[in-house]
């Protein structure tokens, strides 16, 4: 139990802090549907723990013994990133719920996957902290350790989503605007 807990804690320190995959949360629950907010988080979800375990199993390890392959994906995942930051600093707010309710899922997939697995933040958290922390685990403390993770990501996503989703009549255009400007300028910064 405390291998798991131990993994739970380190997840939401690992989830908490990774603002494109909160942001995209946020927004879907800002202006979609409770029951397409819900799949939003799911998906995240999903690219979140693979993403989790890869790193937990040594993507880290990969990533130090072919260095372009590192250089090639930071830098690829930071133009991503940054593009992303540009949108939202040029975007204005919206909180027309159910405008974009028929996005098809495997845009959902898609995107989500870009904001966890393009995103430079997410790779060196995870390859830095969750492959260290392996080798600290003493035998068989893998897979509770990976559930505890996991555990973290949904209980994270899913409070997120539902949080936001019932106090999303608080928020107005304004602050979503204010919101996705300063989200944008931190991660291109």
């Amino acid at each position: 139990m405390n291998i798991y807990l131990q993994g739970l804690t380190m997840g939401l320190a690992y989830v908490a802090p990774i603002g494109l995959q909160n942001l995209f949360v946020i927004n879907s629950a800002l202006t979609q549907k409770r029951s397409r907010v819900y799949i939003t988080a799911l998906i995240v979800i999903l690219w979140d723990v693979s993403l989790g375990v890869a790193c937990f199993l040594g993507a880290g390890a990969l990533m130090q013994a072919v260095p372009w392959l590192q250089k090639v994906i930071l830098g690829i995942g930071s133009l991503i990133v940054i593009y992303i930051g540009v949108g939202l600093l040029r975007a204005k707010a919206s909180l027309e719920g159910g405008k974009d309710v028929n996005i098809p899922i495997w845009k959902l997939f898609t995107t989500a996957f870009v904001v966890t697995w393009m995103n430079p933040q997410a790779l060196i958290d995870g390859t830095m902290m969750l492959g260290a922390f392996r080798a600290t685990l003493p035998a068989g403390g893998d897979l509770p350790f990976i559930f505890g993770f996991g555990s973290a990501s949904i209980l994270w996503f899913l409070t997120l989503s539902t949080v936001v989703s019932l106090l999303g009549s608080k928020f107005n255009e304004k602050i979503l605007n204010i919101i996705n400007k300063v989200s944008g300028a931190v991660i291109i910064f």
